[in-house]
């Protein structure tokens, strides 16, 4: 009798001990540091996300995992959204994340985009939601409305920052938020103040900082150019802003704009049509932003590359001085690209 009680005991322990294993031991099948279990809208169900576990591989015990889940109320408290699961968690971690929704918050970061698209895109790539819904959302007349703005406007309201939502987010409440952020963005730092003593609206000032962003990456000269833009725009000169056209032609590949790209007929063209172009050609940073309204006042009217390549410009405030610049600036590029023929030469 004793000897059948030792070897009850044991069986017991042993049996613990593999439950505690199984329960508070590494349960994860796979070698990246994490991995995400997605709940769809709709599908917050046992056959669901047993499915998705399997078929991305998530658990080493899949069967076990849904016992336990059933055994502390997983499938009746489940919710829509995206759960971090980490390389070595226990399943008994994992369920309780389930149960008491610990989603993971996705960073929604936006860098410089130019259209409609290119964000519906990144937020598609990011969100429950696919790239159709998206992209009906933001060319639907309806949203703009709701948003404030027109077709040529949406992307104002984008203000190129990192952004924390839930996955399952809607595309709705996301441009809310981006508005929200937006109108925050402008009431900061006197921002709406300096438009208003420049005379442009917000609008217009996002839209000539997009152009402003596409014209250089230096970051200390971009007042010059800004002032460049805004006294052609008083003085009633076309803009002739090259990345305009590149917009207009939604052809981004571009390296230099000839006579005829430039007969292209678009409202964006700003070499046929004066005034500002009716929206922005990409999401300008908030430095580029704030370069606009603080740019210098200046007589500037043109400006090239400079002729040494480091990516500045030489400002000028006539045409005749202008084209001196242009001259030599083309001349040592011409030098440069026989230089490069050459060598392309000599190395075969």
């Amino acid at each position: 009798m004793k000897k059948i009680l030792i070897l009850l005991f044991i069986l017991i322990v042993f049996v613990a001990g593999v439950s505690a294993y199984l329960l508070l031991g590494s349960a994860t099948a796979f070698n990246e540091d994490r991995k995400y279990l997605l709940v769809y809208t709709g599908k917050a169900d046992k056959a669901s996300v047993m499915s998705f576990i399997k078929d991305y591989d998530l658990v080493k015990h899949p069967a076990l995992l849904a016992m336990v889940a059933e055994k502390t109320g997983v499938w009746k408290r489940l919710k829509p959204g995206r759960f971090e699961i980490k390389k070595g968690e226990s399943l008994l971690n994992i369920t309780r994340m389930l149960r008491n929704n610990r989603q993971t918050a996705v960073k929604l970061v936006i860098n410089k985009l130019r259209t409609k698209g290119d964000l519906a895109a990144v937020i598609a790539k990011n969100f429950e939601a696919d790239s159709v819904e998206v992209s009906q959302f933001v060319s639907s007349p309806d949203s703009a409305a709701k948003l404030e703005v027109n077709e040529n406007t949406f992307m104002t309201i984008v203000i190129p920052n990192t952004y924390t939502f839930y996955w399952n987010t809607s595309p709705g409440k996301i441009f809310r938020r981006l508005k929200s952020e937006s109108e925050s963005f402008w009431k900061k730092n006197h921002r709406l103040e300096k438009a208003e003593k420049l005379g442009f609206t917000t609008d217009q000032i996002y839209t000539i900082a997009s152009i402003v962003e596409e014209e250089t990456n230096q970051q200390d000269e971009k007042g010059n150019v800004a002032s460049v833009y805004i006294n052609r725009f008083r003085t009633g000169m076309p803009l002739g802003a090259d990345p305009t056209i590149k917009f207009a032609l939604n052809d981004f590949s571009l390296k230099r704009i000839y006579e005829k790209h430039l007969q292209v007929v678009s409202p964006y063209n700003t070499y046929r049509n004066r005034g500002l172009p009716p929206g922005p050609i990409c999401t300008p940073s908030s430095k580029t932003i704030d370069a606009v309204l603080n740019a210098p006042k200046t007589n500037y009217l043109f400006f090239v590359a400079r002729s040494d390549f480091s990516g500045h410009h030489t400002f000028s405030t006539s045409y005749a001085e202008h084209l001196q610049h242009a001259k030599e600036y083309q001349k040592k590029l011409d030098e440069l690209i026989l230089r490069k023929q050459n060598a392309a030469k000599n190395a075969l």
